[in-house]
């Protein structure tokens, strides 16, 4: 289920965090879940189809929530609207919009776990949902998750069905897109294809594959958007990751818990960046707990198991170093500091009092996801260590040695080896490495990736003068080329 929540006070954001994760908890579902604080960011935000249940508070600020809700219905007319309200005032109002239910303040686990109960039911049954169609067998229908994609050849509508069958429909394309692309699994490829992007095994440069084999035109103009829109459809569920050849692999298994979510502890006492850090992890499928200072962290730590604590350095109290010292003492899991401090020594102490990795505060969304989701897994694996020929990346200890020596790099240098040691095949732009490393910097042409990668490049070759371990690729960026064959013992 995916959840929209627009209220202006902090405090009522925070509850309603604490009780979505006590939902998944107790229903061992995943819901995600976006926060705003105004109804502006909503509005500029919602997409239609985007959620399938939004909360809004009545009474804010600018625009109120009754009038965000004419204006989302006229994005989305199925979305289910609950209104929330200290006063029961606005009831009758509320239900012009077709609200769902109407809540009062304050809102708890007997009055919200219901409502989601019941609107999760709803959404299971609307799944099994279709199109009533007309052909000239007479009316067919057919369910939403048989259409692999829908074809329109010689001015007619073809219904390409995942079991191989195809259906003619006496209709036109624009009558059917309306309905068919307000659900998130189909995607407009080209003018004349619709595809479900749950029966597609890869996306390339000019077209889409589905899993039966069938080829699909991907235009010129839409490539980037099906390119987007697929990579998001993954990471909602689908194990396939496509790769810029248009072939596809499997992605590695998820390590989960018994449970089936992975669960983390954030420690921040700022509520805005609790919120923001919070949202990212939550559409990631994680459910979140949340603490405000050190020793409410070191008590939930005691009680509850964790794959993974994200902790603030500057909060109220003992500072995060003590408390990851304490940390480590009741739980395995990795301790990622949240900070703005940049400072290498202070980045050093925080290392040695037990943390795993250090994420700055400016940190892009998918660097900060791809770090916590890496660090994760490598806490559930056995794997330690990266080994290419001479180059060994000491994955616990963040360290480089080349030929049983340290080569000491900065942490944004180690990041980026990493980064491209995972990826031997990949040509990283300039671009792509600028988003991983500053993605909330606007874009200064290259200059500071140009520089990170030349002091990189020039301490592996120095290191190692017998072989690029990073080469540079004529007007498209840079890959990692491991060692192999003789290289491996030419070292000058």
């Amino acid at each position: 289920m995916r959840v929209a929540i627009c209220d202006d006070d902090e405090c009522e954001i925070e509850q309603f965090s604490k009780l979505i994760t006590e939902y998944q908890l107790s229903r061992g579902v995943s819901l995600t879940c976006r926060f705003f604080s105004n109804s502006i960011d909503f509005l500029c935000d919602v997409k239609a189809g985007e959620y399938d249940l939004v909360l809004l508070d009545v009474v804010m600020p600018g625009i109120s929530g009754i009038k965000a809700a004419q204006e989302l219905r006229g994005k989305d007319k199925n979305v289910k609207i609950i209104f929330v309200s200290s006063s029961p005032e606005f009831a009758v109002e509320s239900y012009r919009v077709d609200a769902y239910h109407y809540l009062l303040k304050p809102v708890d686990e007997d009055t919200l776990f219901p409502l989601l109960d019941r609107v999760g039911k709803e959404l299971s049954v609307q799944e099994e949902r279709g199109l009533v169609l007309k052909n000239r067998e007479g009316v067919v229908r057919l369910s939403f998750a048989e259409i692999e994609f829908v074809e329109v050849l010689n001015k007619k509508v073809l219904f390409h069905l995942a079991g191989g069958a195809v259906r003619e429909v006496t209709a036109a394309l624009a009558d059917l897109e309306g309905e068919l692309l307000t659900r998130q699994e189909f995607i407009k490829t080209h003018r004349s294809y619709i595809v479900n992007m749950g029966c597609v095994q890869a996306v390339g440069a000019h077209c889409a594959v589905t899993k039966s084999g069938q080829s699909i035109p991907v235009s010129r103009q839409r490539h980037n958007q099906v390119q987007g829109a697929y990579e998001e459809f993954l990471g909602r569920g689908s194990s396939l990751v496509p790769m810029a050849d248009g072939q596809a692999v499997e992605a590695p298994e998820r390590q989960e818990r018994s449970d089936g979510l992975w669960k983390i502890l954030l420690v921040d006492d700022e509520a805005v960046d609790r919120t923001s850090w919070a949202d990212i992890l939550r559409n990631h499928g994680c459910m979140v707990q949340l603490a405000g200072n050190g020793e409410e962290a070191v008590k939930l730590a005691a009680e509850e198991t964790y794959d993974c604590i994200l902790l603030d350095v500057v909060i109220p109290g003992e500072d995060g170093f003590l408390i990851c010292r304490k940390l480590r003492e009741l739980t395995h899991a990795p301790v990622i500091f949240l900070s703005n401090i940049t400072e290498p020594d202070r980045q050093v102490e925080g290392f040695l009092a037990g943390g795993i990795d250090y994420i700055t505060k400016d940190t892009s969304a998918e660097l900060f996801w791809a770090k916590v989701e890496t660090r994760i897994r490598l806490a559930m694996s056995d794997r330690t260590q990266l080994r290419y020929g001479p180059l060994l990346l000491d994955l616990t200890g963040r360290k480089v040695l080349v030929d049983g020596e340290e080569l000491f790099l900065t942490p944004i240098e180690f990041d980026l080896l990493w980064q491209f040691s995972e990826h031997p095949e990949h040509v990283f732009t300039p671009e792509e490495i600028f988003s991983m490393v500053w993605g909330s910097q606007p874009w200064d042409g290259g200059k500071l990736v140009q520089t990170h990668m030349s002091r990189l490049r020039r301490k592996l070759e120095k290191a190692w003068a017998g072989h690029h371990f990073i080469e540079a690729v004529w007007g498209q960026g840079y890959r990692f080329a491991p060692v192999s064959g003789p290289a491996a013992d030419a070292r000058k």
